[in-house]
């Protein structure tokens, strides 16, 4: 799938670029390009002409734009980011729901015809406040000591939201926990199509980004009253600041990541890798801001052990909640849980855990796939994601997990280009939506 460039010469604007901007890689300023990996190296300077001498670097035998160029041509034709990361997003995201809201329909239409075991009726009606759901609606109405201390296990700003929300004259807890999810899915979705065309300079790339978010199997979850969807608006939110050098926005979205979901710590992760390039040649009011970007998920993190710490004497609480057997288990070899995995999965029995196995399998490719083509801060925050979730003795919950290593979407998205590939693989995508929320709406499946 090939990016039209208009053919005539555009200059940079007289603005500069970030540091650590994506190597351009156009031949010509009027030549045509297509998709390949983003680059880390030069950014334009101010009043500069666009490349002409540089060599692309291809991969599958196409090329991509790198940021600077892209964002002087969007800047010679009046496009801007986020309109356009609206006008991509829109469509899948609301499709998506349409999807799961069929699932939930076909999931009460079972109840009445079948008459389930009374586990299984009451999952249903649940609903999108259903497993995790619930514990995210408790804290919001009760509070943690209303909820019990196993609620421990889930961080605070979520319920905050929820709360907040709740004041608005005639909507619930419930009804506010669901409109936090799913409007922080839809700002995540967003931000992803407008990071990804930053990044790449290829539209088709962005939207497929998007489109990918909103419809693998595990995103039900983000209809749901669940994090996920909040986690992920933070997390890319934070990678565009750390990518725009934008330290103190990286350090503030980094800290209500942090306090979102304990993954959201691992933002550390990429704001390293970030905050290292051109750490020399800062100055030292600079320095102080880099090292905010790194702090500052590490800040959320500790925030909230610290208050569990004051208010029930054991800072490690939410940690020691979650290792029960039941939850997600202590920290094991991920070889003998996927090996366990694959038993299962040989055998027929206990399908549900058994289907980690492929997908596990799947997410170690992409981070392989985000490691070779995109800047190492992705791939590094992928692979960090992986490893913790992947070391856990209980995989339940794996897939949304995986997916909320968001530079895995991207992989997936530079992987798929052909029209036909993506066709395919966005149908599978939006079966599997469909099909594993009415596995989870109907108990057979742990989200």
């Amino acid at each position: 799938m090939r990016t039209r460039i208009r053919r005539q010469a555009v200059a940079a604007p007289a603005v500069t670029s970030p540091p650590g901007g994506l190597t351009p890689t156009a031949s010509a300023p009027g030549a045509p390009a297509s998709k390949a990996r983003p680059l880390d190296g030069p950014a334009l300077t101010p009043g500069s002409a666009l490349p002409t001498t540089t060599r692309p670097r291809t991969s599958g035998g196409s090329v991509v734009l790198g940021a600077a160029t892209a964002r002087a041509l969007r800047a010679a034709s009046g496009q801007g980011d986020l309109s356009w990361g609206l006008r991509s997003a829109v469509v899948p995201w609301v499709v998506a729901r349409v999807i799961v809201a069929g699932a939930l329909v076909a999931a009460h239409e079972f109840v009445n015809e079948a008459k389930p075991s009374v586990a299984v009726a009451t999952r249903v009606h649940e609903g999108l406040l259903g497993w995790d759901a619930g514990w995210y609606e408790t804290i919001a109405r009760h509070g943690y000591a209303g909820a019990g201390h196993l609620s421990l296990r889930f961080f605070p700003l979520v319920p905050l939201l929820t709360r907040a929300v709740s004041y608005v004259p005639g909507i619930g807890f419930g009804v506010a926990l669901v409109v936090v999810a799913n409007v922080s899915s839809f700002v995540g979705v967003v931000l992803l199509a407008v990071l990804a065309r930053r990044e790449t300079g290829d539209d088709a790339l962005a939207r497929r980004a998007a489109w990918l978010l909103c419809l693998a199997p595990a995103a039900f979850t983000q209809v749901m009253g669940y994090a996920e969807g909040t986690l992920l608006a933070l997390s890319i939110g934070t990678m565009l600041a750390l990518r725009a050098r934008a330290w103190w926005w990286a350090a503030a979205l980094g800290l209500a990541a942090a306090a979102t979901r304990p993954l959201g710590v691992l933002l550390v992760v990429p704001a390293a890798v970030e905050v290292l390039r051109g750490w020399r040649t800062s100055p030292s009011h600079g320095r102080v801001a880099r090292a905010a970007a790194v702090v500052g998920p590490a800040v959320g993190f500790g925030a909230f052990l610290g208050w569990v710490r004051w208010r029930y004497g054991d800072a490690l609480a939410p940690l020691r909640v979650q290792q029960q057997g039941s939850l997600r288990g202590g920290v094991t070899d991920p070889l003998r849980t996927l090996a366990h995995d694959a038993s299962l999965l040989v055998h027929g029995r206990h399908l549900g855990s058994a289907l980690h196995l492929p997908w596990a399998l799947l997410a170690i490719a992409l981070v392989v796939v985000t490691l070779r083509r995109w800047p190492l801060s992705y791939g590094a925050f992928a692979a960090a994601v992986l490893v913790v979730a992947l070391t856990a003795a209980n995989l339940d919950g794996f897939e949304r997990y995986a997916l909320s290593a968001f530079p895995l979407v991207l992989a997936g998205a530079s992987l798929t280009s052909g029209p036909r590939v993506e066709r395919v693989v966005l149908t599978l995508a939006a079966a599997g939506l469909g099909i594993y929320a009415l596995l989870a709406f109907t108990n057979l499946y742990v989200p």
